[in-house]
């Protein structure tokens, strides 16, 4: 697919117009400058034009190896992977130097450059476009990104560039007539934990590519990216997010975006890999976060990086298992992988255990084993007697999956302690072996489920 990415320098409105492209905010937009530090892809629409649209982080000078250097490199990377560069400059400020600068340098690329002149909305910017001319890139496109002004005039420039979509009878000869044509689904998996734990590092591990931006910054990723890549033919949709700190420090309206971008991007996912710091393991926001992804019932991977910093790993291991199960338990048996996402050690194991968890996540038990082992379970340990009287549970089957939720039906549902219901579950989880995935036990008040209702 045509592949369109967008720069220019810090705050001219490059986000603005990735979102407006998409047709979502999927990138982060605030007057501070530089919030977009990592490149961001989406999927375009303009009219008929369908494309792959790059979100970058501002152009700076820098060359050197602090962030906006770094910030730049990733930038170029994009530019040289792209059909077409679409350089925005602001067009109530006028060209800067900046501006002229990096346009000089586009025009020794082999990449095709469309010039677009935003914040046009006013009569003092479309004016103001006109100076852009100076920098040798031709017709500047005055938008408003803002607004959605100008819009037409951009698809006219992008069309010249693009290729033809392909005529209705191309489209009937590439496929039979009734055949099904369903891809399979991305895996989604997104990677949380707190700031500084080495995320971006592990993405970039995995994909085998310098894609997310990292460095010895804490906080350095603020939009929740997503990778699409494949592994072992499997295609995988990779969310980086920001790190999550305790609620009380998030200060700042820059930091509550970042922190619900990367909360928007855990209830997307599938499979959640909360990555640790061995180095300083299981602090309380560590479990805070691990709580959060189990109540909202996805599958998860606790992965703990800078392994290769422990002097004594075998004590290490048991101890984390440890503290693991005793203020984990609605997740018993999670996964727990021991890794170094720098240099790669045990990084090859993080992906089995991910699809592992997964199918898990997705298993559906027979009805008939399941009222088996209810009978066993309840044998072995009967419900309370509340009142003189014995609860007995009737009969039970699984209503969903992803996650497991299991629904029991009992005349007095109201009655069962929490207690037993956490009983059911952890023998559940034991039994039908499931460690580590979320189960949802739902108690159904009725005698028996093939009665109607007269």
């Amino acid at each position: 697919m045509f592949t369109l990415v967008i720069v220019g320098r810090p705050n001219v409105g490059k986000s603005t117009l990735f979102n407006r492209l998409v047709g979502k905010r999927l990138a982060l937009v605030d007057d501070t400058p530089g919030v977009t530090r990592d490149r961001r892809e989406g999927q375009g629409k303009l009219a008929d034009l369908t494309f792959t649209v790059v979100d970058t982080a501002g152009l700076e000078e820098s060359t050197s190896e602090n962030m906006e250097g770094r910030m730049r490199r990733q930038t170029e990377r994009a530019i040289a992977g792209a059909d077409m560069c679409l350089f925005m400059i602001d067009g109530r400020e006028g060209v800067t130097p900046l501006d002229a600068h990096f346009a000089e340098l586009l025009r020794k690329g082999k990449t095709p450059v469309l010039l677009v002149a935003n914040k046009c909305e006013t009569n003092a910017g479309k004016a103001m476009h006109f100076e852009a001319y100076k920098l040798g890139l031709g017709e500047p496109v005055p938008i408003s990104a803002e607004h959605g002004q100008g819009l037409d005039g951009l698809y006219d420039a992008l069309r010249k560039h693009m290729p033809a979509p392909p005529s209705s009878d191309e489209f009937d000869d590439e496929f039979e007539e009734g055949e099904v044509r369903a891809p399979d689904a991305p895996l989604k998996i997104a990677i949380v934990g707190r700031p500084n734990t080495g995320k971006s590092t592990l993405v970039n591990q995995l994909v085998g590519e310098q894609r997310m931006l990292t460095g010895p910054e804490a906080g350095l990723t603020r939009d929740s990216i997503c990778v699409t890549w494949q592994w072992k033919g499997r295609p995988i949709e990779l969310f980086d997010t920001a790190g999550l700190r305790k609620q009380a420090r998030v200060t700042g309206k820059l930091e509550r975006l970042s922190t619900q971008d990367t909360k928007r991007a855990l209830n997307f996912a599938e499979v959640v890999i909360v990555l640790i710091d061995a180095t300083q393991p299981f602090e309380k926001q560590d479990l805070h976060i691990a709580d959060q992804v189990a109540r909202e019932g996805r599958a998860m991977v606790i992965a703990v990086n800078k392994w290769d910093l422990i002097e004594d790993p075998k004590a290490q291991l048991a101890a984390l298992r440890q503290k693991l199960d005793l203020s984990l338990p609605q997740v018993a048996g999670v996964p727990l992988v021991t890794l170094s996402a720098l240099n790669g050690r045990g990084v090859d194991r993080l992906l089995p255990a991910v699809e592992k968890v997964y199918a898990l996540w997705n298993r559906r038990v027979p009805t008939a084993a399941l009222n088996r082992w209810l009978a066993e379970a309840t044998e072995r340990h009967p419900p309370p007697a509340v009142q003189g009287r014995r609860i007995k549970l009737r009969y039970m089957t699984q209503v969903s999956i992803r996650p497991p939720a299991f629904a029991v039906f009992t005349a007095r549902a109201a009655s069962l302690p929490d207690s037993y219901s956490r009983y059911l579950i952890n023998s559940l989880r034991k039994d039908f072996d499931m460690p580590g995935v979320p189960i949802r036990l739902l108690l159904r008040a009725r005698e028996n489920p093939y009665v109607t209702d007269k």
